[in-house]
């Protein structure tokens, strides 16, 4: 892959694994409309519009998003809308807001995966209280963009040995 150097929209590699997760999370090249390879490529795709299938396939993928009000909490997006789009308008697109947040919150839970090991013990964080965002469960967070990357910052000083 060449350096960021010399294709500037090059994803980072550290982050590209994240990024290529995050796109599978989402039903990758069977759901999406184009393969994603560069933030230029994510950033098109959002703008677009991800797929409904493709929230369908997130929520399957990662269970606790069925539940609850975490769904609106991670996407914006209620349940219940969700239930009603895919029977209705399956094939219709997130708007922008919605596309970009399912794509944070895929990204979040890729990090968070590679960093705790495995999608459950990822899954099992996001909802618990961590002393580094002072006590809150990242899952609060998400609702911002600020407090997304609170969460992406503090996952990243987990990732290096940095607890608090």
């Amino acid at each position: 892959m060449p350096s960021a150097s010399a294709n500037s929209s090059a994803i980072p590699a550290a982050s590209e694994n994240d990024a290529m997760r995050a796109f599978k999370l989402l039903g990758g090249d069977r759901i999406m409309k184009r393969s994603v390879c560069t933030a230029l490529d994510a950033h098109d795709l959002i703008v677009e519009g991800i797929p409904s299938k493709s929230l369908l396939h997130l929520v399957e993928g990662v269970r606790f998003l069925s539940a609850g009000d975490a769904l609106n909490k991670a996407i914006g997006i209620s349940i219940r809308t969700l239930q009603r789009r895919k029977s209705d308008a399956p094939d219709k697109a997130l708007s922008t807001e919605q596309s970009s947040r399912a794509w944070r919150f895929a990204e979040i839970i890729a990090q968070a995966t590679d960093i705790m090991g495995t999608q459950e013990a990822a899954e099992s964080w996001i909802l618990a209280p961590a002393i580094g965002l002072d006590n809150r469960r990242p899952i609060d967070l998400l609702a911002s963009s600020a407090g997304a990357e609170a969460v992406e910052d503090y996952l990243t000083r987990l990732e290096y040995g940095v607890y608090t």
